[in-house]
């Protein structure tokens, strides 16, 4: 089998035609953010987002002309929207305002259907999906993500992990997982595995080194594309690891999947809080039920000497719950062995299970479990709501 390259590809997408215009994709300039690693190949097809939906059989005979190819393996192709009507101007834009990008509308189907009908789950066989956020980067959200996966795993639970941070996935490395999903029909990926724990990743489709330079409109359908074309089998619960912030990501997912809950990740320190409250505020602003609050990096104990330092401060997200009216998790310490476990793909609820630290990511799985396991039995799996811009 011969390597796939990019000039075979694009060569491939010329024989796909847009209807309208009766000229190829390639030629038209619709092709974008093509990416290939080991015979995975992805790219988008930037459409006019009125005509989101009659384009996907357009999609569909893309990926088939590159699937086509000797090499290839699987294919994902997604529709965005940056472009905008025949004057270049998207629907409903002013003269002289900036283009806001949209999210190209694709048929319902798996992902639940628009409109009037029946809301269907996203990804069909998940009993629950919880989101792991966080207002900012560098508070410890992916190995707070990766370990109460895992320590929901030893409660016995079938639990899958998601990693939803486009630009900068982490679950490859913390999971110890390399290599690439495999596809049997070249549209459904197989999710990689790792300690009993299902996991999908942008990290298992490109290198580490590769820089994901997507606009919004691809984030978005990259995510979706995740949850609905990875046969992610029967989860009890399937955990989210979320890009830190409040954009295209995050409104993705809380305005087309029915999330469970959300669990927010801080330190200490009070710009930490700040910019946790504000991720907070955003999943109750879209009725997503806020779980509990976390404190990472909650306090230092020497391991020579056994003093606690408070180097981010101390109890902070514990006065930020009770003010907002939230359960106050958990805490957990800034440790180097939590440190070198992640860093090295054995993370510590699997490398040691007995540990102090283990013991407290355990504890607080099993709480966020009790209480999604209530939203279960009370009423069964969330509608996806409706996000109304004032």
């Amino acid at each position: 089998m011969s390597a796939v390259d990019e000039a075979s590809i694009f060569a491939a997408l010329k024989a796909v035609v847009e209807p309208k215009k009766q000229q190829d994709i390639v030629a038209l300039g619709m092709v974008s953010g093509l990416v290939i690693k080991d015979g995975n190949v992805g790219f988008a097809i930037e459409v006019d987002p009125r005509e989101g939906a009659a384009m996907e059989p357009l999609r569909k005979a893309a990926e088939k002309a590159v699937y086509d190819l000797d090499g290839v393996t699987s294919v994902t192709a997604v529709l965005t929207a940056e472009k905008g009507g025949p004057q270049g101007q998207s629907q409903g834009q002013s003269q002289g305002q900036p283009e806001r990008p949209q999210a190209a509308q694709q048929p319902a189907g798996p992902a639940g259907q628009r409109g009037g009908g029946q809301q269907q789950a996203l990804v069909p066989g998940v009993r629950s999906i919880v989101a792991v956020a966080s207002g900012k980067g560098g508070v410890g959200k992916s190995t707070t993500t990766t370990n109460l996966a895992l320590a929901m795993v030893q409660l016995g639970l079938k639990v899958g992990v998601l990693d939803a941070d486009i630009y900068g996935p982490s679950q490859p490395r913390m999971l110890g997982i390399s290599g690439r999903p495999s596809s049997p029909d070249g549209k459904i990926l197989n999710p990689m595995e790792n300690y009993g724990l299902k996991c999908m990743s942008m990290g298992f489709l490109v290198a580490e080194d590769t820089p994901m330079i997507w606009r919004g409109p691809m984030v978005q359908s990259a995510l979706q594309q995740m949850l609905r074309d990875v046969d992610w089998g029967e989860l009890d619960i399937l955990m989210v690891d979320m890009p830190p912030g409040t954009g295209d990501a995050q409104l993705t997912m809380a305005q087309q999947v029915p999330l469970t809950g959300a669990v927010i990740v801080s330190t200490p320190q009070d710009i930490a809080l700040l910019d946790a409250r504000k991720g907070l505020n955003m999943f109750r602003k879209v009725d997503v039920p806020v779980l509990g609050i976390v404190e990472n990096m909650s306090m230092f104990i020497c391991p020579n000497c056994g003093h606690e330092s408070h180097i981010f401060s101390h109890g902070g997200a514990r006065r930020e719950a009770e003010k907002l009216g939230m359960e106050f998790l958990g805490e957990l310490p800034l440790d180097i062995e939590i440190r070198e476990t992640s860093d090295g793909g054995r993370p510590i609820v699997v490398s040691n299970p007995g540990a102090a630290q283990a013991k407290a990511y355990s504890a607080i799985a099993a709480r966020v479990w009790e209480k999604v396991a209530a939203q279960i039995d009370a009423g069964g799996a969330r509608q996806a709501p409706k996000i109304v811009m004032q």
